[in-house]
């Protein structure tokens, strides 16, 4: 449980600078330079989530059960998730309708897929995992939010094709996932 714990603190922890210490992280980025910034940003990024992945994996060999999963939650996870693609998909599809009335669909989509995966599991390594993200997601969406207040950012409206778009990448990438990938590579099959 060391190694998730670790990782968590340093994944979200390099991910969290923006939302607690963006004076600090300006000044950081203008006396390394952009490209050093970024440097150190994504080894230690590969660095935490390559911790998370051992050690919830490591976790899941022996699991404490906090909780007696119940059926229902898979269902609605399940719907969650599917939920959680198309704001996955928002973040990266120009002009759509979703990006202009959530405008931080990506960070919304963590809360959401955190969600689905906190109801459907019942371990203390979920719990860690998915808790850990859920409390992150809450706290960036609303310092993004501040931000774009305070800058006075103005997102540009969506188009019904951007939109449709939108949500067809994002059921094509949820059942690509729910159907074959999570089974491969999380060992978990959600539908069997």
């Amino acid at each position: 449980m060391t190694a998730l714990i670790l990782g968590l603190v340093i994944f979200l922890g390099v991910h969290s600078v923006r939302i607690f210490a963006e004076g600090w992280r300006t000044g950081l980025r203008a006396r390394v330079g952009e490209n050093a910034y970024k440097g150190v940003y994504t080894l230690l990024s590969l660095a935490g989530f390559a911790l998370i992945v051992w050690g919830y994996g490591q976790a899941r060999l022996a699991p404490v059960m906090l909780w007696t999963p119940m059926v229902w939650t898979r269902h609605l996870a399940a719907l969650l998730m599917l939920v959680s693609f198309i704001l996955l998909a928002a973040a990266y599809v120009p002009k759509n309708g979703i990006k202009a009335a959530v405008h931080h669909p990506m960070v919304l989509g963590v809360k959401v897929w955190a969600l689905a995966h906190l109801l459907a599991n019942h371990t203390l390594a979920d719990l860690l995992l998915f808790g850990s993200f859920l409390v992150w997601a809450v706290l960036n969406f609303r310092a993004a939010r501040q931000r774009d207040r305070a800058a006075g950012t103005r997102y540009p409206a969506g188009t019904a094709q951007g939109t449709v778009i939108t949500v067809v990448a994002g059921v094509v990438g949820w059942a690509v996932f729910a159907f074959w990938a999570h089974g491969w590579l999380m060992g978990v099959r959600p539908f069997g």
